[in-house]
């Protein structure tokens, strides 16, 4: 595959999300076609779906319970069928409850890691034997495993798993000419970040990077663009995209 001004076709699981959806507006910019991944909000990924074409790009999209892995291949055929390949997966998807360790619901646990850890393996599984040459696998962590706030244990120790398989898979698909990477992002004006947080805390938040602000969406789209196009070379590794926090 000629991997300059290549226009590929991306897969975005929980692509209706903050994160996803900036990634799935930039790579739709960028030329690419894709599948916007909904959990439970088909209206949102419809919108934005919407939103892409009456822009001129090229998208669709599909449901699926990313953790259940006859719906995740039932998924992969429906982007396939309709796309005519896939040649880009990224990993948005994701749960964050945060609690300390000594007073977390294991029941909320157990959420957390389905969709966490199980999710991105079985997106993963079925990326690693689908995604065609040239490819790239873009999978999510988060920079609090450095800096390790506080609260968020089983949320950090979902991604610490999340790094280890991107880590391993990168080296497994040895040979395919697919590049398997993480994202780890640091504060990100998202709903997912912002949700029980007060303003004092999100004002700390806001100035503990050196660049003084919160990471936008954009921002993390901006690293997933270059993963999922030019960066053939950048292969089994976690890129911390903070702001320079950790």
């Amino acid at each position: 595959m000629n991997t300059q001004n290549t226009t590929r076709n991306v897969l975005v699981t929980g692509g209706s999300g903050g994160i996803g959806r900036a990634v799935a507006k930039r790579l739709a910019a960028d030329g690419h076609a894709v599948a916007v991944h909904y959990a439970g909000n088909r209206a949102k990924a419809d919108a934005l779906v919407t939103e892409i074409t009456d822009a001129g790009g090229r998208a669709l999209s599909v449901g699926a319970d990313i953790a259940d892995e006859h719906a995740v291949a039932a998924l992969f055929d429906e982007v396939e069928a309709s796309l005519g390949g896939i040649d880009v997966v990224v990993n948005t998807a994701g749960v964050m409850v945060l609690a300390p360790v000594v007073e977390y619901d294991l029941e909320v646990f157990d959420r957390l890691m389905r969709t966490n850890v199980r999710g991105t393996f079985v997106v993963s599984q079925q990326a690693a034997r689908r995604v065609r040459a040239g490819g790239a696998i873009v999978n999510f962590s988060t920079t609090v495993t450095r800096t390790q706030f506080p609260t968020y244990g089983p949320y950090v120790a979902s991604k610490a798993a999340v790094e280890a398989l991107t880590l391993i898979l990168a080296r497994e698909l040895r040979g395919k000419d697919i590049t398997v990477n993480a994202v780890a992002p640091g504060p990100t004006a998202t709903p997912l970040f912002l949700e029980g947080k007060t303003e004092e805390q999100i004002a700390e938040l806001s100035k503990a990077a050196p660049l003084e602000r919160l990471g936008e969406p954009e921002d993390i789209a901006e690293t997933v663009a270059f993963l999922a196009g030019p960066a053939r070379w950048v292969n089994g590794q976690i890129l911390f995209t903070n702001g320079g926090l950790a």
